[in-house]
């Protein structure tokens, strides 16, 4: 008799589905648009103040298919916009990956309340206005028992706790750990599993403040079991397991890639 059962490594692949993810010019977007791209899907890649024309670039020359988008996420119309762009080019979204974020960092008491909103509308606010767009796409496609889609959310440390001088960012990736919960019970019946990950410090834009500083980077290390800072290739892996069929029963989860940090 024929074996039918998937070869585990088929369940990994992205072949025919289409993948939309923000904040994919650079850093951990681009490290996980690429990894999509390699497992056979068709990428949509965002750029906000930054285009993301040279990922799109480099995804395609190695022979799969990616487009570059440009939208602003801090407005509140830049969600609704990107999607429209992104529909128009592919037809439909089948992975959504929320990677788009930003970080404003002062002491609490001198926190404006415009910075406040920015950093909340990018992290938590447009999380909420892709992830409804998304999922109002895909629940036309869905078939009872089938998985019709996936949507993944980038969380952080600071999901779990509070961190110094970023209450805004904070408060928008705590507010992202419990959206994708809420997602994730709403949709599940109706064939989207929605999850997140929550990195550890990895080498990006966003951390070369971090970086720089001796004192915080010596600390920094001394915490991670793994003595040394993540890079957004560290995330790859990760993202895919979460976008595709090999995660079919999983959802609701926050899962860490942090080098040990959660577990010290």
């Amino acid at each position: 008799m024929e074996n039918t059962t998937p070869q585990i490594l088929d369940l990994f692949r992205l072949d025919n589905k289409i993948a939309l993810i923000t904040g994919a010019a650079t850093g951990l977007g681009a490290a996980i648009a690429t990894a999509l791209a390699q497992a056979g899907a068709s990428v949509a890649v965002h750029g906000n103040r930054r285009p993301a024309d040279e990922t799109a670039a480099s995804i395609t020359s190695f022979g799969a298919t990616a487009a570059a988008f440009q939208a602003d996420l801090s407005s509140t119309t830049g969600a609704e916009e990107l999607f429209t762009q992104v529909k128009a080019k592919f037809g439909r979204v089948d992975i959504l990956i929320n990677n788009a974020g930003t970080i404003i960092r002062n002491p609490a008491e001198d926190y404006t309340l415009e910075d406040w909103q920015q950093v909340l509308q990018v992290n938590l606010t447009s999380v909420f206005q892709l992830s409804q767009l998304a999922a109002r796409d895909m629940i036309t496609r869905s078939t009872p028992g089938q998985n019709v889609g996936k949507i993944v959310n980038i969380a952080s440390l600071l999901s779990f706790q509070g961190g110094i001088r970023v209450p805004a960012y904070t408060a928008s990736k705590g507010g992202v750990a419990q959206l994708t919960k809420a997602f994730a019970n709403e949709w599940a019946p109706k064939g989207i599993q929605v999850n997140a990950i929550a990195p550890g410090y990895i080498a990006t834009t966003n951390t070369e403040a971090l970086q720089a500083d001796e004192t915080r980077n010596r600390q920094i290390l001394e915490r991670i079991p793994a003595g040394r800072w993540g890079v957004p290739q560290d995330l790859a892996g990760a993202a895919l397991y979460l976008s595709s069929p090999a995660s079919n029963y999983v959802t609701g989860t926050i899962l860490t890639v942090d080098g040990g940090w959660m577990g010290r």
